[in-house]
């Protein structure tokens, strides 16, 4: 089906639109058994996967990043910290805040998920070409919101660990 430039601006997009719910569906199910062998599920993987490439991440961040409530993090944070994968300190120049830090055993789980998402990603990456890192990366900085585009890819770009095993 071509959808191209000549493509009426109000048609839908099918098999693109199509596809990136199959993409999306793999991508975030690779580690989903490593998940359910903690009884952890796939929110508690997008907030440990944040505060381990974000060490020191205020909660009220990843209440922006991840555009959810405090109810529904509270539940899944609490989890996560109960059973030893992320801690909470309080901010060293405000008490009140809460910063989050994955320990060295989140650290290892963030990473043995992510590994398995970057198989995927570059395997899918060889068949697009040597141009493939960037052009995917253009793509999804386009999928982003024009007002959130700067603050994405400085955060993005700005993340500053990388866990590691231990």
């Amino acid at each position: 089906m071509d959808q191209g430039p000549a493509a009426a601006v109000d048609e839908p997009i099918w098999d693109i639109i199509e596809l990136l719910y199959f993409a999306y569906r793999d991508f975030v199910g690779d580690p989903d058994s490593a998940l359910a062998a903690f009884g952890f599920g796939r929110a508690h993987h997008r907030v440990l996967h944040f505060v381990a490439r974000n060490p020191g991440l205020k909660v009220a961040e990843l209440l922006d990043i991840l555009r959810i409530t405090k109810q529904s993090l509270a539940r899944v944070l609490k989890q996560l910290v109960d059973d030893g994968f992320i801690e909470q300190r309080e901010g060293e120049t405000d008490r009140r805040q809460r910063r989050l830090f994955a320990t060295p055993k989140g650290e290892a789980l963030a990473l043995r998920l992510a590994t398995q998402q970057t198989r995927r990603i570059r395997r899918a990456l060889a068949d697009v070409g040597p141009d493939g890192h960037a052009a995917a990366r253009r793509f999804l900085v386009g999928m982003i919101n024009a007002g959130g585009r700067d603050d994405a890819l400085h955060f993005v770009d700005g993340a500053t660990a990388k866990p590691r095993r231990r």
